[in-house]
C-alpha cells in the first residue's frame, strides 16, 4: 500500500514540479522579450505555454482517474491551475504588446524580472513540498514577497501614465499600455494564489 501512496505522490509532484520549471522557463523568455522584442523569443513563450498546458491536461486527466491522491484533490488543482496561469498571462503579455504596437517600458522590464524571481521560488517551493515542508513555506513567503514588490511597480507605472499629456494620441497610448501592465499583474496575482497553495498543502500535512 505505501510502495502504491508512493507512486501517485511522484506522479502528482512531479507533474506540477514540471509546471513549475515550465512556468520559470517562460518567466525568463518574457525578460529576454522585454529586453530584445525579438520575435523569435515570443515564438519560444508561445510554444512553451501550449507545452505548459499539456502538461496541465494531464495532471487533470490523471486526477480524474485516481482515487486517492497524495493531498487535497482541490489543492493538487488549484496549484495546477494557478502555475499555468503564470506561464499563460506571460505569454498574453507579449502577445497583447505585439497587437497593439506596444513597446517594453522600465516598468515592463522590472515587473517581468520580479515575476521571473518569484516563480523561481514557487518553482523551489514545489521541490521542497515532499520531504521538506517548511523550506517549502519559506520559498512560498519569498514568492509572495515578490509578488507585493510587482504589485508596487505596477502602481507606479499606473500613476506615471495618468501624470503624462492629455492629448487624444497619449490617451490611446496609455490605454495600450495599461491592458499590457494589467496582464503583468495579473500573472502576479496567479502567483500569490500558487504561494498561498503551497502554504495551505503543507498546513494540511502537519
Amino acid at each position: 500500500m505505501f510502495r502504491i501512496l508512493k507512486r501517485k505522490e511522484d506522479k502528482f509532484h512531479k507533474l506540477i514540479e514540471q509546471q513549475a520549471i515550465l512556468a520559470y522557463e517562460g518567466l525568463t523568455l518574457l525578460v529576454k522579450y522585454l529586453e530584445t522584442t525579438n520575435s523569435e523569443i515570443a515564438e519560444e513563450l508561445s510554444l512553451k505555454e501550449k507545452e505548459a498546458d499539456e502538461v496541465r491536461r494531464i495532471l487533470i486527466d490523471e486526477l480524474n482517474l485516481t482515487f486517492i491522491t497524495p493531498f487535497d484533490r482541490e489543492d493538487i488543482f488549484s496549484l495546477s491551475r494557478s502555475i499555468d496561469d503564470v506561464v499563460d498571462y506571460a505569454d498574453t503579455t507579449v502577445m497583447e504588446m505585439v497587437v497593439l504596437n506596444v513597446r517594453p517600458t522600465p516598468y515592463m522590464q522590472r515587473m517581468a524580472s520580479l515575476l521571473k524571481d518569484a516563480a523561481y521560488e514557487i518553482w523551489q517551493g514545489v521541490l521542497r513540498l515532499p520531504k521538506h515542508p517548511n523550506v517549502a513555506i519559506d520559498h512560498a513567503q519569498r514568492a509572495k514577497a515578490l509578488e507585493n514588490r510587482v504589485e508596487a511597480v505596477y502602481r507606479e507605472a499606473i500613476a506615471d501614465l495618468f501624470s503624462g499629456p492629455e492629448d487624444i494620441h497619449h490617451v490611446v497610448a496609455m490605454l495600450k499600455m495599461r491592458e499590457v501592465y494589467r496582464h503583468l499583474s495579473n500573472a502576479a496575482d496567479r502567483g500569490d494564489e500558487a504561494a498561498n497553495v503551497i502554504a495551505d498543502i503543507v498546513v494540511k500535512k502537519t
